[in-house]
């Protein structure tokens, strides 16, 4: 495109919305335009975030359609909940092929789809109206994997040879918004949730620089979930209130608790080993992201955890329960951690400078609709395996019309 700026319009104004405008600070060569949001005090409190960070001088949106036909909007971030991802992609397509907007680009956040044929609608559709996309997985884009994944590459795998194992995890409290909880409108739990970033940041580190992600191949899975806190009846009975008596664990609960082990062939046959939890009921100072890489003689690790500012707070210093120090806080005394940026840290920043700068020089951006298919792919096979109590060798054709029971409301590991 011949513009040198980029204008954006979010699609949904919560909680993933307003982090995306925060780390807009340090991305050059862009404006939010818009923000448009079923619930229209979410958009217009997004909007005015974006207004008073300087960012861009925002408005509230009514509907996508709208929002396509501003020809100062360039490109879209889908930021609203999974259940919504056709209804708003169709729109959009609608739109542009009756003739409206001058949109180039197109990004979504994780995961791209609630199964596999909802993501694959997802990329067709994009593809439909030749639209360049960018696939949301701020975790690979955090600046300790990206520089971590640097070092070992050019140091430990030149000198003894490729990374062989990688483990990743990502564990809180549980979700901000009751949907979240929901399988039918989600498409699972905490695994659909959030191993959709612990499966592809281990994949990153183990692909080899500069090379395709399938340049290493999937050949098996394994997996377990299981619903480990929020079943037990005093925690069903907080989602049971926080939701008006709508999600009612004690009778269709989702998993809050994954783990999975991928086999992974690269290009020479050697065999490379792939470890994720994933948990919603992880009791910690807030949110932790974990992810360790090991190969002949060296190994990497980080922990969000572990940052480098900590406060103590004593039995006297009162304070509203908040997360004003690290994103899903559980607790407002003691010794905690402070995430300093939590934008730049988790990858947003990085993340979104990458998405505007191939907008804006008509590149496909190196995460794209493609990396979110194949995760999704992956994720229906985790829930396979774990509802049939096996390994799935991969690729296996019936992973695309897969549903998993959680999101039909069939699951209950109590029976």
């Amino acid at each position: 495109m011949t513009k040198k700026r980029l204008g954006i319009g979010f699609v949904g104004g919560g909680f993933i919305t307003r982090f995306h405008i925060q780390s807009l600070i340090g991305v050059r060569d862009c404006d939010v335009v818009g923000v448009m949001s079923r619930t229209k005090a979410s958009a217009e409190e997004s909007a005015a975030l974006a207004r008073t960070i300087g960012v861009g001088n925002a408005n509230a949106f009514d509907t996508v359609t709208d929002m396509v036909a501003d020809s100062n909007i360039n490109a879209i971030w889908i930021c609203a909940p999974n259940f919504t991802r056709i209804e708003i992609m169709e729109e959009i397509v609608a739109a542009i092929q009756s003739g409206k907007g001058e949109l180039v680009g197109i990004t979504c956040e994780k995961p791209l789809g609630r199964n596999v044929k909802e993501a694959k609608k997802v990329l067709e559709l994009t593809q439909q109206v030749g639209l360049l996309d960018g696939y949301l997985e701020n975790q690979v884009f955090a600046p300790s994997v990206t520089r971590g994944k640097e070092i070992i590459w050019a140091r430990g795998a030149k000198t003894t040879g490729r990374p062989y194992l990688a483990r990743a995890a990502e564990e809180h409290s549980g979700p901000h918004m009751p949907w979240f909880w929901e399988g039918e409108l989600q498409g699972g739990g905490v695994l659909n949730d959030m191993m959709c970033h612990s499966v592809e940041e281990a994949r990153f580190m183990l692909t080899e620089p500069g090379k395709p992600r399938d340049s290493i191949k999937p050949i098996s899975i394994s997996a377990h979930t299981d619903c480990l806190k929020w079943q037990r009846p005093e925690y069903a009975k907080i989602l049971l209130d926080n939701s008006n008596g709508k999600t009612d664990y004690s009778k269709r609960p989702s998993e809050d608790f994954a783990r999975s082990l991928i086999e992974y062939l690269d290009e020479e046959n050697n065999k490379l080993i792939v470890e994720t939890t994933t948990s919603w009921c992880f009791v910690g100072e807030g949110l932790r992201l974990s992810m360790e890489l090991f190969g002949p003689e060296y190994s990497m690790f980080v922990n969000t955890l572990d940052p480098d500012l900590k406060v103590f707070f004593s039995r006297k210093v009162a304070g509203k329960e908040g997360e004003d120090l690290v994103e899903k806080q559980n607790a407002e005394s003691g010794a905690m951690p402070v995430v300093s940026n939590e934008a730049d840290v988790y990858g947003y920043t990085a993340e979104n400078r990458h998405m505007v700068e191939c907008f804006l020089s008509g590149k496909r951006p190196e995460e794209n609709f493609d990396d979110g298919l194949d995760v999704t792919r992956l994720l229906m096979a985790a829930y396979m395996s774990a509802e049939k109590g096996k390994t799935i060798k991969l690729p296996n054709p019936e992973i695309d019309n897969f549903i998993p029971s959680v999101s039909t409301g069939e699951w209950n590991p109590k029976g």
